[in-house]
Order: C-alpha cells, then sequence, then structure tokens
C-alpha cells in the first residue's frame, strides 16, 4: 500500500496554515481541490462548506503532530483514533498499471471512500495513511519543522531518524541562523580567553597577598 503518498494528505492539509506566521492558504473551493492532487474527482465534489470543515480537521491533524512532538504517544493515538472512527474508509483491490505483455493489471491496494462530502472523502484518507505510518514507524516520525517560526508538519523517513525540519530550505535557514549567532557571541567577547585567565592570576595573587598577612 501506498503509505508515504496516503501519509502526504495529512501533511498537506496541516501546512496549509502556518500559525506562527499567520498565513493561512486554505481560504477558497479552489484552494481546497488543489490539496486533493491527482484526485481530481474527489476534488469535484468540493463545496463552500467544506472550506470550514477542512479547517476544522487540519487544526485536529495539527494536534496530532504537536502531541507526537511533545513526546506523548498515546495523547497523538488517541487523537488519531478519534479521526478513523469518525471518517472510515473501505479498502479495495486495485490495478491502475500493467505488469507484462499479456496486459495483466498490477493490483496493489487502494483507500475507497465514499462519503457525503469532500471534507469526509479526504479526512479520511489522510488519518489512515498518518496512521499507517505512525503504526510501521513510530509516533516520533511524526514532526514540526524547529525552523522558527515555520513549524511545518512533515514525516521522518531518514534511516536513523534525524530529520528536524520540513525542507532544505529551512534546513539551511537555521544552520545560517546559529553559524551567525556563534559569530556575534565571538564578537562580542573576543578576549574572553584572556580576561579568563587574567582573572585567575588575580586570584591567585590575592590568595599569596593574604597568606603574607596571616604570617
Amino acid at each position: 500500500m501506498e503509505l508515504a503518498y496516503y501519509s502526504d494528505y495529512a501533511v498537506r492539509l496541516v501546512n496549509s496554515e502556518e500559525p506562527a506566521r499567520g498565513k493561512d492558504s486554505l481560504t477558497s473551493v479552489e484552494a481546497v481541490r488543489d490539496l486533493f492532487g491527482v484526485n481530481a474527482s474527489a476534488a469535484r465534489r468540493t463545496t463552500d462548506a467544506d472550506v470550514t470543515r477542512f479547517r476544522s480537521v487540519r487544526a485536529r491533524l495539527r494536534a496530532v503532530f504537536e502531541a507526537a512532538d511533545k513526546g506523548d504517544e498515546t495523547l497523538a493515538v488517541d487523537m488519531l483514533n478519534s479521526l478513523l472512527l469518525e471518517f472510515p474508509v473501505s479498502p479495495q483491490i486495485s490495478g491502475h498499471d500493467h505488469r507484462d505483455e499479456d496486459d495483466r493489471p498490477l493490483w496493489h491496494m487502494h483507500l475507497a471512500d465514499h462519503p457525503s462530502n469532500a471534507t469526509a472523502g479526504y479526512a479520511a484518507i489522510a488519518a489512515m495513511g498518518l496512521a499507517f505510518h505512525l503504526t510501521e514507524y513510530g509516533v516520533d516520525r511524526l514532526g514540526l519543522c524547529e525552523a522558527a517560526p515555520c513549524r511545518n508538519a512533515y514525516l521522518d523517513t531518514s534511516t536513523n531518524r534525524s530529520r528536524r525540519y520540513c525542507s532544505d530550505r529551512c534546513a539551511t535557514r537555521a544552520n545560517v541562523a546559529a553559524y551567525r549567532a556563534r559569530k556575534r557571541l565571538e564578537a562580542d567577547r573576543p578576549d574572553l580567553p584572556e580576561r579568563s585567565a587574567s582573572t585567575g592570576r588575580a586570584a591567585e595573587n590575592a590568595q599569596r597577598a593574604s597568606a603574607s598577612g596571616e604570617r
């Protein structure tokens, strides 16, 4: 099953808002439809009412990532289970491609939804995809970007669980910021080693003077 593809539904929806920057791209029917990607048939069901409903699901999915980011596995799983119960899916066997010259289908599992509205369909796939990713790789593979003020969601697929940023751009920005901070600190205290040595010598001299006075 295409776990990465389905779990990406959750990431795309969560990242349609950047709370720390006061940005929200989910403001129209067209914006909602864009989230579906290649799933055009499902996107066509979108109406104005789905804009508000999508925002509600987005907040709940972000809460899952926030709980995971804080290390609260139980809370993350409980909230994700709540979404799974509210937005169920039906697995189906599908064959879009062909595997040989005999034109035999290349069968694979597909998450089919039969919802009453576009929000229910999207939420079902996003929640199920995220659940597959969580159970396969662990709760700690759900992260929020450490490059403030970004906080975009991401799925860590690295071999050593080392991912900390949502993109190469944020990783570069964070590294540059850390480098500049170190340089500012060095510029503000260029004589720190000399001052430390001087302070040490002064203390030794004071101790010797005190000893002489006592004698």
